[in-house]
């Protein structure tokens, strides 16, 4: 149900359940869970990329697994701490930057799990829509945080209320992605962001997603003191000092995430 793939230090995991417009099963959730974590965890990869295969990106929660949870007095089955939750936490605490592409429709927590990565690629025909208001159900997998960040509380509030789609035409025009590409170039595009970001000072990354994270609710003082701290921490590492020895030179830096 995954198809995971390294090269030129980019993680591609692949939802692979093409059939059912990769919905989210248990099996799923937890292969996606484990993937992502190898990524986190290796020492060759320095960007992940996630798509998926066939018509959708992820189309959120499998619903015959749902209504059978329901049937038979399950609830929602502790999936939301179990398996959404910690999707989430994967995506935006490991400390290598995470590209979305977005290839077709990305529904619920199909979408909360693009909005979580740090750049979103859509191909023109990628839709997003936020579903749970028409399951008659609050957001989960992070979009009360995530999508509001992107696009502003008030128009966060009208897309979960409402759960209208946003072609990709209206979402990069809201913020939520980052560029739309046409459908036969949206993974070579994809691919070619991810390892420019592979290539790059991989812990300054990571710093920068902590400092953007922490200031979401922190205030200014408290920002200031935790970008100071990164930075001294930074200035210490080999990617600074050789990019600041290849700027003197006049020469580009080659970064080696350490």
């Amino acid at each position: 149900m995954i198809r995971y793939d390294v090269t030129e230090a980019v993680a591609t995991v692949t939802l692979d359940r093409p059939e059912a417009m990769n919905s989210l099963t248990v099996e799923l959730k937890s292969a996606l869970i484990g993937a992502l974590r190898e990524a986190a965890d290796s020492d060759t990869v320095r960007a992940v990329l996630i798509t998926g295969s066939g018509r959708a990106f992820c189309a959120g929660q499998d619903l015959r697994e749902h209504a059978d949870n329901l049937e038979q007095g399950r609830g929602l089955a502790g999936t939301v701490r179990e398996h959404y939750n910690p999707l989430i936490a994967l995506i935006t605490g490991m400390e290598k930057p995470v590209v979305a592409a977005v290839n077709g429709v990305a529904a619920g927590a199909g979408a909360s799990l693009a909005y979580a990565c740090d750049l979103r690629i859509a191909s023109e025909r990628a839709k997003f829509a936020m579903a749970f208001s028409a399951l008659g159900l609050a957001p989960d997998s992070g979009a009360s945080w995530t999508l509001q960040r992107l696009v502003g509380q008030g128009r966060a509030a009208e897309l979960l209320l409402l759960g209208e789609p946003l072609d990709a035409a209206r979402a990069l025009e809201l913020g939520v992605v980052s560029r739309v590409v046409p459908e036969d170039e949206l993974l070579k595009s994809a691919h070619e962001l991810a390892v420019r970001l592979a290539a790059g000072p991989t812990k300054a990354y990571a710093a920068t997603r902590r400092a953007l994270h922490h200031a979401a609710s922190h205030s200014l003082e408290e920002s200031l003191e935790l970008e100071a701290d990164l930075q001294d921490a930074l200035a210490a590492t080999d990617d600074h000092l050789g990019a600041t020895r290849a700027f003197l030179a006049k020469q580009r830096p080659t970064f080696t995430g350490r």
